[in-house]
């Protein structure tokens, strides 16, 4: 009896990449691989699967929903994939803290999984891209978060974005001028960050429905509604709240933190302080940040902050850190939309398709192929029985540049023909300067 024919597709959320998405992909992940070389950042590797417990040691009610638990049969272990990156670094660096250097600055690029409903931008799987800085306290260190991910979205060319910075202690300092503390705190915080999503209106509304007297929705309303120019707001909470030891301290971090940044020659344009900004994970405990792209709108590219007292968890004692994750994803998803790839990125990863006339040429120009690779041109060599024609017609529709011609007369005068596809431009060009000449015809 036959065997049910299974049809292929995917779960929810999951995705497959083609060879001409990977090659787009390679190039962004490649970027971003340079431009934290280039702040220092060392990479990071983790497994896919943590102890359950390990991943809820800091994550809050909001995570055990979102993880996709692993079943193990016949094993003890409560498993889970890994939600992003940050806890299994947490984890690394307790548990291997007798062998790394502190600061310890370093990134991860791997695929996490989220149990959330699909939708534009958002996935089950997805690759995240993580930066932190382990063991260092001053502000600086997020200056350099925040200067990191200027320079990646600019390298990448996304013409314009904002970072968005807060701090949590001034969070803080808000519920305490309002006279909210415990539960209520959070369901302020979990409000006032729907800010840009209901406005002002929806904010209120939204407070009051939470239980928060009119008073003191009001007092919140007055520092989260405020219609201050983006420069003048870190001194508009100062003017309100300056007076609490709360926002004495965080109003003086971020105003190192933008001083580090000027001095850095981040650019304004890119950055400002926002008060509503509250990011969702509740273990930062210093400077947040998030960053928006203003056209097309997909949500936060970025997301971090300071979270200091993470690492507690593992090892006993508080360990000052700030970092960002970078979603990477959606970072793509605004190259394709905005087409910020450069010429000859996507399509196929062949610079050369050497065609094959009949069995009498193939040695040579299996040899050719040899040559060309030697000289570091990617080439392709025709395996099968076909014409010429049908060869030349598979390489146009893969997307090669350049084909390489070697029939007997090419062979018999030491030369090889080079066709350019895009335009039918055609050289001959001497053996010993195949690699030479064909770079030059693929660049041109």
């Amino acid at each position: 009896m036959p065997q049910p024919k299974i049809q292929p597709r995917l779960p929810k959320g999951m995705r497959d990449f083609l060879p001409a998405d990977m090659i787009k992909r390679e190039y962004v992940f490649s970027i971003v691989r340079e431009v934290f070389h280039l702040f220092g950042f060392e990479p990071l590797q983790t497994p896919v699967l943590e102890l359950h417990e390990t991943l809820m040691g800091k994550y809050g009610e909001d995570a055990e929903k979102l993880i996709f638990n692993a079943q193990h049969p016949g094993g003890k272990e409560e498993l889970a994939l890994r939600y992003d990156l940050t806890v299994p670094l947490a984890r690394v660096v307790a548990q291997y803290q007798n062998e790394i250097s502190l600061p310890f600055r370093r990134y991860q690029l791997s695929p996490v999984w989220r149990a959330e409903r699909p939708q534009r931008g958002r996935y089950r799987e997805f690759y995240q891209c993580d930066a932190d800085i382990v063991g260092a306290a001053g502000m600086n260190a997020d200056a350099e978060i925040v200067a990191l991910i200027t320079t990646v979205l600019r390298r990448l060319g996304i013409p314009q974005f904002t970072v968005k910075i807060n701090n949590r202690k001034l969070l803080t300092a808000i519920g305490k001028y309002a006279g909210v503390e415990g539960e209520a705190l959070a369901n302020l915080y979990r409000s006032v960050d729907k800010f840009d999503k209901i406005g002002v209106d929806g904010v209120r509304e939204e407070l009051i429905q939470r239980g928060l007297p009119t008073d003191v929705t009001e007092r919140v309303m007055t520092l989260v509604a405020a219609q201050v120019a983006p420069a003048d707001r870190l001194d508009f909470v100062e003017d309100v709240m300056g007076s609490l030891p709360e926002a004495q301290v965080a109003i003086r971090e971020l105003r190192e933190l933008t001083t580090h940044l000027d001095t850095m020659g981040v650019p304004a344009e890119y950055r400002e302080f926002d008060q509503t900004m509250v990011r969702g994970l509740g273990y930062y405990t210093g400077p947040i940040f998030e960053t928006l792209i203003n056209e097309p709108n997909l949500g936060s590219v970025t997301g971090g902050g300071r979270y200091d007292d993470l690492v507690g968890l593992f090892r006993g004692e508080s360990l000052p850190t700030t970092g960002t994750a970078l979603g990477i994803e959606r970072i793509i998803d605004v190259m394709d939309i905005l087409n910020l790839y450069p010429p000859g990125i996507g399509g196929t990863v062949v610079e050369v398709f050497v065609a094959v006339f009949d069995e009498t040429t193939r040695a040579a120009s299996t040899a050719l192929a040899a040559e060309l690779r030697a000289g570091g041109v990617r080439t392709e060599l025709y395996m099968q029985d076909k014409n010429v024609g049908k060869q030349m017609a598979y390489a146009d529709k893969k997307g090669v540049p350049v084909v390489a011609l070697l029939g007997a007369d090419e062979i018999a005068a030491g030369v090889v023909k080079f066709k350019r596809l895009r335009d039918g431009a055609e050289i001959s060009a001497p053996r010993a300067e195949a690699a030479a000449q064909a770079r030059a015809l693929i660049e041109g």
